[in-house]
């Protein structure tokens, strides 16, 4: 999977199923009304209409199914009856699970969605999904690097408003940084310490910087943390051979209307600290920087796709090491936020990082829109599940905002109960302003973990913070799924003169609810 090239086109081109394995997808009453002309490009000399249609007949999606045209090498799929009103409409998981069965994997590969317009992005997306770039299989350098090329065929009411190559760079562009904050994901430690994450930083700098984007960076490691106040980065991370770091990629357009600062939870390894992990639940923690990873991604994405206003990644980068300086429980540190923690779970590390990095993003950086995104709780996948994580925030209108870009873009979301004043007691200490972990771990963990963060702005804190915890998502079994790029892009759509992450923005669209509106009115981006 790591030496494919994915491309994406608005136009279905002439292929032959024995030179390029073709996959047509599709909803099952979209494929059965599906004129044969429109895929008979695909297909032909081998599957003629008769037995196309017969194949489409065949299909009996429980959820899904897929039936062979000729041979393995041209497949028609159908994706999922039904979609709740908590799914996305597009059944984006169902797609890339079928694009990695029904692919044979050998040479120039072709993938057909037959969608509506309106879900276009979202299974653009899923397709990028399937094609996870980390492998370190000894026989992967021999393999010839291969294309899989992405079209579309509309359907329903917006079918003759054709798909433009606009449309599809932003396409591309989307699939590119999912395909990289799964890499980052996918790599473990040995691979993707503090310092190779700050590569990964610099390369995303110069990569944009190619194309005239003016993107700087700002970054404050080891015991310079330390010295600025940073408890909570230095603490967590300073007992590791890397030094931790807070690393800042900010870009500020012309005539920018206000500040947008995105903070990424990015502990490259996870051990629990002195409250150290079991030998069955610490393999795995090197995706407890999937916050960060997917914020870097999105980042990307956004400043290639012209941002139009201040926008900051705040990555908060640690290994939450065992060693002879590691923090105890009962150590007290004093986060940059001023206030202090007594430490009483040292496993409970991602808030201690992250409350620094929102903490700047307002001191510093003067932010009017937090959002901080990270691998949390474990308790947020009882919570919310394997597929939608989970959200915080101090205002209604971005939950409901937040629920829908989840939607429309295929990462999906669900809201956590936001009540402080009832939660946040959990922390109480008897030395400190609070512990950073709680006293009862049976009410409402992910909630109170993401008011931890919170905190650290301020309760009255008077612009919009949102909390996305994404510790389930961020995998499906063994590999990184890219989750919260799509999600990121989709939700401030409206911060781009990009017609595709438009549409599928929640904020501003005329047919969406008043409170919906008056969300992005608040955001300014009307």
């Amino acid at each position: 999977m790591a030496n494919v090239e994915l491309k994406y086109s608005h136009v279905v081109s002439q292929s032959d199923p024995n030179d390029k394995t073709v996959v047509i997808i599709g909803q099952l009453h979209a494929l059965t009304s599906l004129p044969f002309e429109l895929v008979k490009p695909k297909l032909e000399p081998r599957v003629d209409a008769e037995g196309f249609k017969a194949a489409v007949r065949c299909l009996h999606p429980s959820p899904t199914d897929a039936c062979s045209l000729w041979f393995n090498n041209a497949t028609v799929a159908v994706l999922p009856l039904k979609s709740s009103r908590h799914n996305c409409p597009a059944r984006s998981h169902s797609i890339t699970k079928l694009v990695k069965t029904c692919l044979t994997g050998v040479g120039d590969e072709n993938v057909v969605l037959v969608c509506q317009r309106s879900n276009v992005y979202a299974s653009g997306c899923a397709v990028a999904r399937a094609f996870p770039l980390f492998t370190r299989k000894s026989g992967s350098a021999k393999l010839s690097p291969r294309t899989v090329t992405v079209e579309f065929i509309l359907v329903g009411d917006d079918k003759d408003k054709p798909l433009t190559e606009s449309e599809m760079s932003t396409l591309e562009s989307s699939a590119a940084s999912i395909r990289l904050a799964q890499r980052i994901v996918d790599t473990p430690c040995n691979e993707m310490n503090t310092d190779d994450f700050i590569t990964e930083i610099h390369q995303v700098q110069e990569k944009l910087k190619s194309i005239g984007k003016n993107v700087k960076t700002t970054i404050i490691r080891g015991e310079e943390l330390n010295k600025k106040g940073f408890g909570g980065i230095y603490g967590v991370g300073k007992a590791a051979i890397n030094p931790p770091a807070l690393a800042v990629l900010s870009y500020t357009p012309d005539n920018a209307t206000q500040t947008i600062s995105w903070v990424g939870k990015g502990i490259v390894y996870d051990t629990g600290g002195l409250s150290i992990k079991g030998k069955t639940t610490m393999p795995g923690m090197k995706r407890d920087c999937g916050g960060a990873a997917a914020i870097l991604g999105a980042f990307q994405a956004a400043v290639q796709q012209g941002f139009q206003e201040n926008l900051h990644a705040v990555l908060c980068l640690a290994e939450n090491s065992v060693g002879p300086i590691a923090t105890r429980p009962d150590d007290i540190h004093v986060m940059y936020s001023g206030r202090s923690v007594e430490i009483n779970n040292t496993d409970a590390e991602g808030r201690l990082v992250l409350a620094d990095g929102v903490s700047y993003a307002s001191k510093d950086l003067k932010s009017d829109i937090i959002v901080d995104m990270a691998t949390l709780t474990g308790a947020q996948g009882i919570s919310t599940g394997k597929i939608h994580g989970a959200i915080l925030t101090n205002r209604e209108e971005w939950e409901l905002a937040c629920v829908k870009a989840g939607k429309n873009s295929g990462d999906l979301v669900f809201p956590l109960v936001y009540c402080p004043e009832i939660h946040f007691n959990e922390f109480a200490s008897a030395v400190a302003d609070m512990k950073n972990s709680v006293s009862d771990r049976g009410n409402a963990q992910s909630s109170c973990a993401g008011l931890f963060i919170g905190a650290h702005i301020g309760f009255d804190f008077p612009g919009v913070w949102l909390h996305i915890d994404m510790a389930s998502p961020v995998h499906s079994g063994e590999r990184a799924t890219g989750y919260g790029v799509a999600l990121l892009l989709s939700l401030f759509g409206r911060a781009f003169d990009t017609p595709l992450l438009q549409s599928v923005s929640p904020l501003g669209n005329t047919d969406d609810e008043e409170i919906m509106e008056n969300a992005s009115k608040k955001m300014k981006l009307v």
